[in-house]
């Protein structure tokens, strides 16, 4: 392992700078998103050559086994440039990492070094139209079959879901059960008979989300290799365990500094709007800044602890809220900084444009991975130990509850 001292400098870190300043490729914003895809599948081909796709997962399954150190040098040096890797973003953050903890020896042999090369991209489908925050009301089922099980249900807000090959989808397997139970996790082949993918448009004029249908789509036992991601009635664990990975993913990375909201940009448009010699708009961009940093720092700690052996867990809600309120923040003093400039802009003027991207993009952070007030109901109850709120459905057969969009359960 290359030593990395306290300022992060070393050999390894002069080796990340000088391999990602001679293979990162220019933005992608704006290319036909089968090109998108084409480009961060090479890019991370690459990546996986170079020895620096999963710089933290164990060596059997493709990793590096490096340490929390290594990552967070990489992470610094990449922040200087725009990464074409979104399309794997889901695999990489939360389902890779879900793989890592619970699958099985032959799981991790088929699935996790595709994963780390590019070759494969996953999505993970949680979300149903019935079942939202409250996930544990989802009404998608799955039934055994002599060679595995038959899929049924709908998806939705799935993000990447039109470019997945594979997804970690929730079912319920026995509505006998309460509905915390009975849930279970599988692998299921996006190109499988019977998975359709419809896009969903947000304001942002973008189409990030999906809604996915299961029509009896077949969820083969292959051989030594399980359809199912931990336990079979234990989903709800697994669900725990890849949005704890989720949270983190979503609240604690540290961002690109061309990240339309992030301070470095706010800072660009700050100067060139004139607004830097008022008192007011730098003590605003400091204590933006400030928080920022500190979102960092929050990234690199839970890095470190992890790679410890102590997993985040409910802490996970704190990076994912303050990320969440971080870019509430940045919007808030866009708009004291700049004014009507992102309501309307020149044609010309890409800095305006991209934060006004931003701002309308920026909503889907406080309800993607969890609500705002799905962090704060954890964090006060898992962390501060706060009295949790009457459930008066917890000790209900799933069968008998009136929940979501149905009139009475299946």
């Amino acid at each position: 392992m290359t030593v990395v001292d306290e300022k992060g400098s070393g050999e390894y870190r002069s080796r990340v700078r000088e391999w990602l300043g001679a293979h990162v490729p220019p933005p992608t914003a704006g290319l036909p998103p089968a090109e998108v895809l084409r480009i961060a599948k090479e890019y991370q081909a690459a990546l996986f050559e170079a020895g620096f796709a999963g710089i933290t997962w164990p060596k059997e399954v493709g990793g590096q086994g490096l340490g929390p150190a290594e990552q967070q040098v990489f992470s610094e040096e990449a922040a200087d440039y725009d990464l074409p890797t979104y399309p794997l973003t889901i695999g990489m953050g939360m389902c890779g990492p879900t793989l890592v903890d619970l699958g099985t020896p032959e799981q991790k042999q088929r699935y996790l070094p595709k994963l780390l090369r590019g070759d494969e991209v996953w999505c993970q489908l949680f979300s149903e139209p019935g079942a939202g925050s409250d996930v544990a009301s989802l009404q998608s089922r799955a039934e055994r079959t002599d060679d595995g099980w038959v899929l049924n249900g709908q998806k939705v807000w799935t993000t990447n879901a039109q470019w997945a090959d594979f997804g970690a989808v929730l079912a319920r397997t026995d509505p006998d059960q309460v509905k915390h139970a009975g849930i279970t996790m599988f692998i299921v082949d996006m190109h499988a008979p019977g998975v359709t993918v419809r896009p969903l448009r947000d304001m942002s004029g973008k189409s990030p989300f999906n809604e996915v249908y299961f029509d009896d789509v077949h969820l083969p036992a292959d051989g030594a290799i399980s359809p199912v991601i931990g336990e079979v009635g234990r989903g709800w664990q697994a669900a725990v365990t890849m949005l704890g990975h989720e949270r983190v993913s979503i609240g604690a990375s540290r961002p690109s500094r061309s990240n339309s909201l992030g301070f470095d940009a706010v800072l660009a448009l700050a100067r060139r709007e004139g607004a830097t010699a008022d008192p007011a708009n730098r003590e605003r961009l400091a204590e933006l800044y400030a928080h920022e940093r500190a979102l960092q720092l929050l990234n690199a700690r839970m890095r470190q602890e992890t790679q410890a052996g102590r997993p985040p867990g409910a802490r996970g809600s704190v990076a994912k809220l303050a990320g969440a309120l971080q870019l509430r923040r940045a919007i808030a003093v866009v708009g004291e900084l700049a004014g009507a400039d992102v309501v309307a802009w020149d044609p010309d003027d890409a800095l305006s444009a991209d934060v006004a991207q931003g701002i309308n993009s920026a909503p889907a952070s406080s309800i993607a991975g969890g609500t705002n007030e799905v962090q704060h109901n954890i964090i006060g109850e898992r962390i501060l130990g706060l009295p949790k709120e009457p459930q008066v459905d917890r000790d209900i057969p799933f069968r008998q509850l009136k929940v979501g969009t149905q009139g009475g359960a299946r």
